[in-house]
């Protein structure tokens, strides 16, 4: 087969969602939810020089309180902020940043964590009238329903059609 035969039956798949998408209020569940490993900790806080040992010494975890090793918060973090990507900024746009990040419970291995978000605002960009600037409050939760993680990321998402957005003085 031949690599042009190949990208002339190639399907582009839709990713993501445009800014027109995207309502003040708009709520999120993001799918799956994940389990976090012992693999996964050690690997994540080796990786990102995190030598805590509440993050690998599960004996030490337990002599502070814990019944299990604690999770690495960084490693919390990533994975609500990545379950969130392909329902909120897999489309593409420049990722603008997080602000308010809060742990709000310890998380330990073998628990499983869910994401939520929420459209919080959205506005056409000043710089640039291809897209818009859109941000949204996540929240991560343990298999319990207790909030674990909260933030708000902005991020440029561009328009699906830019020609039906009326163009204001946002």
């Amino acid at each position: 087969m031949s690599e042009d035969s190949f990208r002339q039956r190639a399907i582009l798949a839709k990713k993501g969602h445009k800014f027109e998408d995207f309502e003040e209020g708009q709520i999120y569940e993001h799918h799956w939810g994940r389990t976090i490993t012992d693999a996964d900790n050690s690997w994540f806080s080796t990786q990102t020089l995190s030598f805590n040992p509440l993050y690998f010494n599960e004996p030490y975890a337990q002599s502070l309180g814990h019944k299990k090793m604690v999770v690495n918060p960084l490693l919390v973090f990533n994975t609500a902020f990545g379950m969130s990507v392909e329902d909120l900024s897999e489309g593409g746009g420049l990722f603008l940043g997080v602000d308010g990040c809060e742990f709000k419970e310890a998380v330990h291995v073998g628990d499983t964590l869910t994401a939520r978000s929420t459209v919080v605002s959205k506005r056409i960009s000043k710089s640039n009238k291809q897209a818009g600037i859109v941000s949204w409050f996540t929240e991560g939760f343990n298999q319990n329903g207790t909030k674990v993680v909260e933030f708000t990321r902005t991020n440029f998402v561009r328009f699906g059609n830019p020609s039906a957005i009326v163009m204001g003085d946002a």
